[in-house]
């Protein structure tokens, strides 16, 4: 599986739709439509659009190098839009799941934790973070948590936890998520593993990392997981009005002026 291709592709460019155009020339935009382009030398895969790291659409012709996508209001925050080549067998195939998601691009930022069969019913995840210092305050736990391991106790596989004598014995898995329908990889063979996760607030520019411990209904903690280094960039304010303030032939520098 080839999955997602960035290179090849340049000069992705959005513009903004009219709804309606004056006589003077001015226009009224059409809301949450965006027209996306681009340039590739592909000429063999299909082209599928994210907006905000989820899939937004994908081109019918290998030739197309275009499309007409949603984006949503955003009026704090400038809205990602990226393009990617792919084979024409994937095309409807969403790859969301695969963009890099712990950069916090959105000054947030996504932990992903596995849901292991391992884990007791009644267990919490609590997160910690070392607010760019480079040390885990264990001392302060995170909001937006902690987290239930297991909100609903049929998720839950074990013996005796769900129609008795129907799973493998010693472990009856009635109720455990199937093969390849979660995080495919990270679960016990045959069986697989679900995941959740954690997101943050919105955080200043920096450097983070975080730990997780979970706790059990008794009160033990688990040693930590700690997660590497993870960059955090807050979004710009989008641009209301941007204007040509001049142009230099010589040097070729272009100056704008936004507000």
């Amino acid at each position: 599986m080839m999955a997602l291709v960035s290179e090849g592709i340049e000069r992705v460019r959005a513009f903004e739709l009219p709804c309606s155009i004056w006589a003077d020339g001015s226009n009224i935009g059409l809301p949450r439509i965006a027209l996306v382009k681009w340039r590739s030398t592909w000429n063999d895969k299909f082209y599928q659009v994210y907006v905000n790291g989820r899939y937004a659409g994908v081109t019918l012709e290998t030739d197309q190098r275009q499309m007409i996508v949603q984006i949503p209001t955003s009026l704090e925050t400038p809205v990602r839009i990226e393009v990617f080549a792919v084979e024409i067998d994937e095309a409807d195939t969403d790859f969301t799941s695969t963009l890099d998601s712990s950069i916090g691009y959105t000054g947030r930022v996504k932990v992903t934790l596995l849901r292991e069969q391992s884990l007791p019913i009644g267990a919490t995840a609590q997160v910690y973070s070392d607010n760019g210092t480079g040390e885990i305050d264990y001392n302060n736990p995170l909001i937006n948590s902690p987290m239930k391991v297991w909100p609903v106790w049929q998720d839950k596989a074990g013996f005796g936890m769900s129609s008795f004598s129907t799973g493998d014995f010693g472990f009856d898995s009635a109720a455990a998520v199937g093969f390849g329908r979660g995080r495919f990889g990270n679960g016990q063979f045959g069986l697989d593993a679900d995941t959740f996760e954690w997101v943050s607030e919105s955080m200043p520019a920096g450097i983070y990392k975080f730990a997780v411990k979970i706790t059990d209904e008794n009160g033990h903690e688990s040693n930590s997981s700690q997660t590497g280094q993870i960059t955090v960039i807050p979004a710009a304010r989008p641009a209301e009005i941007v204007s040509i303030c001049s142009f230099d032939k010589q040097t070729n520098q272009l100056v704008l002026s936004v507000s």
